[in-house]
């Protein structure tokens, strides 16, 4: 079996993760050129997780600083001044966690979505069929019915003041991981001056699902994987699995059908133990 290089893996890495010797971005347009060229990236690395981050490419590899004054917080603003523009798609998505996403990638993402493109009717299913919490459609109907609202009049309106944080975020972020709500700005307000507006996906992308609507699911997979180990090089399907969440057979007949075709490569790891699947140029 073809064994993985692991100097040609680190240097391909170095090179897809924006690592020294490259330059760090320093601009909000090498931000955007950065994730239009991986496709999706993280906002900041999650530990645990390999895939090249904003944070990463501006920062350099080490972990995202407590001081607000660190110069890699940077990002921030980069990020927040990007939310109404719609150079990118950013929200909590692989996880949970802060993720952008190319707007020419995003319909394979919302390809795999529980989303049919009836926005009115999409969610009562989702909720009818134990998918989507009461909290989360408390949320999702307020935004429905009053249009963008800020962290702070969301949680009023949807009746859930009285609630939990833990049971509002993770409202929160249900609804953004299966792309039905999503941040568009922020607004001065709360105690922090601080605070998300979220809108109805298809509100602020109008034509997502009709792009997504072409993609079937298996072409969808096919590219997100495609896109996925173009950056890291090399990895197990217990990795994919654990990035994308689309249960260990659907990561194994996807990733079988590139390994048939030839686009991956099944290849050993001289030091670690397990099947191992990488991108051609990663091997010895």
């Amino acid at each position: 079996m073809t064994q993985i290089d692991l100097k040609k893996l680190g240097a391909h890495r170095t090179r897809t993760f924006g690592l020294p010797p490259a330059k760090r971005l320093s601009s909000p347009s090498q931000a955007l050129t950065f994730v239009n060229a991986r496709g999706f990236v993280y906002f900041w690395p999650i530990k645990g997780i390999d895939l090249p981050s904003l944070w990463t490419a501006v920062a350099g590899n080490r972990p995202v600083a407590d001081k607000h004054d660190d110069p890699g917080h940077i990002t921030w603003g980069w990020k927040d001044d990007a939310l109404d523009k719609k150079i990118w798609y950013y929200g909590k998505i692989l996880r949970g966690k802060a993720t952008m996403i190319s707007l020419e990638i995003a319909p394979y993402f919302y390809a795999l979505s529980e989303n049919y493109g009836s926005p009115e009717e999409d969610y009562l299913i989702a909720y009818h069929e134990g998918r989507l919490t009461q909290a989360s459609k408390q949320v999702y109907e307020t935004l429905l019915d009053n249009g963008s609202l800020n962290t702070l009049d969301l949680r009023k309106m949807a009746k859930l003041s009285n609630a939990k944080d833990s049971e509002f975020n993770k409202a929160l972020e249900q609804l953004q991981r299966d792309f039905k709500i999503l941040p568009v700005g922020v607004a001065q307000a709360g105690a922090w001056k601080y605070a998300h507006i979220y809108e109805i996906v298809t509100r602020h992308y109008p034509d997502l699902s009709e792009l997504a609507r072409a993609i079937k699911e298996s072409q969808a997979r096919a590219k997100l994987l495609e896109l996925y180990f173009n950056m890291v090089g090399a990895a197990q399907l217990r990795d994919v699995n654990k990035l994308f969440g689309w249960g260990n057979e659907v990561v194994k007949k996807a990733v079988g059908k590139l390994v048939e075709n030839g686009t991956l490569v099944m290849a050993e790891h001289p030091k670690s133990a397990g099947e191992w699947v990488g991108i051609k140029d990663v091997r010895k």
